[in-house]
């Protein structure tokens, strides 16, 4: 179930995506020859009016073809004027930019739309964030949990809600994430915990230990006190636009934090992770519940549209530099070069991610 659930996420994803990209690029009056999703060979296909819509094998991914986006096209003898005129490079420079960035967009909205159903349905918030005082139902929530930690080991997730803990000294039960904190620390051996994970309730036993936290025992988890804040149709879309503009700067952010670490050398790829990992997040999103699941959806759809706008060969935000170095050198860039480019950044992405791929499944192992 988990991995339909991935490649249902991941299809939404890359449809959105170049959906964008295609309602663009018909409203700008380009000729869109194709819209596919997966990559070839192609599994079914139709065409209606000019545009063939295939679904192909190859599940990582889909693309849009666009007429026209190569300069060649404007000295092929075989294509007719007509045709020209609706080429993607005979657009002005504003509406190529246009096309190029509406697959961002299309993921922004997608992820908008998400948070906003979110808001709708019930979505969790600490205590101590922007909507502390529509918090309702509040309790003590695993938010992350330290690989090869006591708490790792003894089975606990992020997600998990602690319902009571017990050792030697009195149980504790209550929400607030402070409290608990001081309980565990102040531990004389093993603790018992009970939590809930989705429908379920079980226990296990995780001994605190030094090393973790300076100056006290702890079991390597975050805990913060979540509840659950709802609000009505109109307003949910509003605060849903202002979360997914603070996810936005925050990816940004993150990201651009990240990059500088790897100029200077000191970027980590432990927290890097690619599809085999994320097919791992969605399996512990769905057991959270639907608008976990629907949140990392979002928060996926977020990531992907910032790492589109990097001025990276093969991605749109590559594109976009071509298309802004032309408009200020008033220079086509030459269609054999740009396609060397293009291509060689699609195969070292391929390459990187080949590579992540690779430390995903050793992880698992």
């Amino acid at each position: 179930m988990t991995i339909i659930l991935f490649f249902i996420i991941l299809g939404a994803l890359v449809f959105v995506h170049e959906l964008g990209h295609f309602i663009a690029a018909k409203k700008a009056g380009i000729r869109v020859d194709e819209f596919a999703l997966g990559f070839p060979p192609k599994v079914i296909g139709k065409k209606f009016g000019e545009t063939t819509y295939n679904l192909n094998l190859i599940p990582f991914g889909g693309y849009v073809k666009i007429f026209g986006d190569d300069a060649d096209v404007m000295t092929d003898l075989a294509v007719s004027e007509a045709d020209k005129a609706r080429s993607f490079v005979a657009k002005p420079k504003y509406k190529q930019a246009i096309v190029l960035a509406s697959g961002v967009l299309g993921n922004i909205i997608f992820a908008w739309i998400l948070i906003s159903i979110g808001f709708i349905s019930g979505i969790p918030s600490s205590i101590e964030g922007r909507y502390s005082n529509a918090v309702q139902s509040p309790a003590l929530v695993i938010t992350t949990v330290l690989p090869e930690s006591p708490a790792g080991k003894a089975g606990l997730h992020s997600g998990d809600k602690i319902l009571a803990m017990s050792g030697e000294t009195t149980p504790f039960i209550g929400s607030d994430a402070e409290e608990a904190r001081q309980y565990i620390a102040d531990s004389k051996g093993p603790i018992k915990i009970e939590f809930e994970r989705g429908i379920n309730v079980a226990e296990t036993n995780v001994e605190p230990v030094s090393g973790l936290v300076e100056g006290r025992l702890a079991i390597g988890v975050s805990l913060d006190t979540l509840g659950t804040v709802r609000f009505g149709f109109f307003r949910s879309f509003y605060e849903g636009a202002l979360m997914t503009f603070d996810l936005l700067r925050e990816v940004a952010v993150g990201l651009l934090g990240f990059i500088k670490q790897a100029i200077l050398g000191q970027a980590s790829l432990n927290s890097v992770t690619g599809p085999v990992g994320i097919a791992g997040l969605v399996g512990e999103a769905r057991v959270l519940g639907i608008v976990y699941l629907l949140s990392f959806t979002a928060f996926i759809s977020i990531n992907l549209a910032v790492i589109n706008l990097l001025p990276i060969p093969a991605l749109d935000g590559g594109r976009l530099l071509f298309l802004a170095i032309e408009g200020v050198t008033r220079r086509q860039i030459p269609p054999k070069f740009a396609r060397i480019v293009n291509t060689t950044g699609f195969i070292l992405l391929l390459l990187f991610m080949a590579f992540i791929t690779y430390r995903d499944i050793v992880k698992l192992f």
